[in-house]
């Protein structure tokens, strides 16, 4: 392990040489391995790429080439739109409800964008507020996905799971359905069910023993609850339309959620990236892909170095699992008492001692696509060299959230 990390770090250093951190590098090798990967666990089922885990779109339309993958589960409806206009796919199936009433007036005025976007609800709420932005009879037909709420609540008071949908049982699925088929001016196509309690949640906390078996216990449950659930919602949404789809899952359970009988496809995104919070899963980890560097500036004592910047924390609850991990040189530690900072961030551990004022240090950030947002470009390394250097969302000028 010790050599491999080595030979990494030498490819790294050799192809970004003429660089001035901070920046940060995809490895093709390693992504299109995770790719192959991704598709082989989902068992034959297409996988729908989440691409708020990339948020590259040369790096979207690479994987969506790649055999086994199929369309996109974009974050909101200004991205779908773009998507399509930019020519990277003709399906896109957006992950949350969406207001935004420009967004939704370029759709309706557009039916080849309505033709190629599928609209997430889970109220009929959500289609008042899109009928006054552009009444049915005076805009294309608009293509709706339901969401069923995937958590657990195995006895009352106690929900295991994220809180989005609030359609949980079979009947309301079906009552939503009837609903939506009533109402002149849409077309039900799909269900999803993002099970976040097991696809989004590592089962193997490192030095947590005793939570790593609670967590597979409240997995093992949740799925069997899930599997019948879901399989009556899909049931009962079917008696009032013919869907397209039926999507579930994520990279965290492309296995399990593949095995289910009612879901038809599946989706993955971070995966692709190999970020840290997947380092904490039995069942498949992914190979590390996308990485930033930070430059040593300071060297505080003869056991620290302190590296600008490299305080890029994702999303969800503060906490240690949250921070960008060093990663290359092996062997380096956050300082507890400063954590990774916005200005520097100092190192400790055995390499510390080895690294130089002007060395990179390489970070591993702990969620996929939120890399992106702290960056413009991203350089594509194959090899000792890079081969492309491609543009985020940001460095395109969006900020879809």
């Amino acid at each position: 392990m010790a050599i491999e990390s080595d030979k990494l770090r030498e490819r790294l250093d050799r192809a970004t040489a003429h660089l001035d951190p901070p920046y940060a590098v995809v490895d093709l090798n390693a992504f299109d391995a995770n790719s192959a990967a991704l598709a082989e666990r989902a068992a034959g089922k297409p996988v729908r790429l989440a691409s708020k885990s990339v948020r590259a779109r040369e790096l979207i339309s690479r994987a969506l080439t790649r055999p086994g993958w199929h369309g996109v589960m974009a974050f909101t409806l200004p991205e779908a739109i773009w998507l399509v206009r930019a020519g990277v796919t003709d399906d896109v199936l957006v992950a949350y409800p969406s207001v935004d009433r420009a967004a939704l007036a370029e759709l309706a005025a557009d039916p080849t964008l309505a033709d190629a976007v599928t609209l997430m609800i889970d109220s009929t709420g959500q289609l008042d507020l899109i009928d006054d932005v552009r009444a049915p009879g005076q805009r294309a037909e608009l293509r709706v996905c339901l969401e069923l709420d995937a958590s657990w609540r195995p006895v009352r008071g106690v929900h295991v799971g994220v809180r989005r949908s609030p359609v949980h049982s079979a009947r309301a699925a079906g009552l939503l359905a009837a609903a939506v088929t009533r109402r002149a001016g849409y077309r039900l196509v799909g269900l999803m069910s993002y099970e976040a309690q097991i696809a989004g949640l590592g089962d193997a906390p490192p030095g947590q023993a005793l939570l790593a078996g609670a967590i597979r216990l409240a997995q093992r449950r949740s799925y069997r609850e899930l599997l019948a659930r879901r399989g009556a919602a899909v049931a009962a949404v079917r008696e009032h339309a013919d869907l397209e789809f039926v999507n579930g899952g994520g990279t965290g359970s492309m296995a399990a959620t593949s095995a289910d009988p009612a879901v038809t496809e599946i989706t993955a995104g971070s995966g692709l990236y190999g970020p840290t919070l997947f380092d904490a899963y039995r069942a498949w980890r992914p190979t590390p892909a996308a990485f930033f560097a930070c430059a040593v500036v300071r060297r505080p004592t003869p056991e620290l170095a302190t590296v600008l910047g490299g305080g890029w924390i994702a999303s969800g609850p503060a906490a240690d699992s949250r921070l960008p991990r060093p990663w290359l040189p092996a062997g380096l530690k956050l300082v507890g008492t400063e954590g990774a900072g916005e200005v520097q961030t100092p190192l400790s551990g055995a390499a510390a001692a080895t690294l130089r004022v002007g060395d990179r240090v390489w970070f591993r950030h702990a969620k996929a696509g939120e890399l992106c947002e702290r960056v413009n470009e991203l350089h594509l390394i194959k090899g000792n060299e890079i081969v492309a250097t491609v543009p985020t969302y940001r460095g395109e000028g969006h900020a879809f959230l």
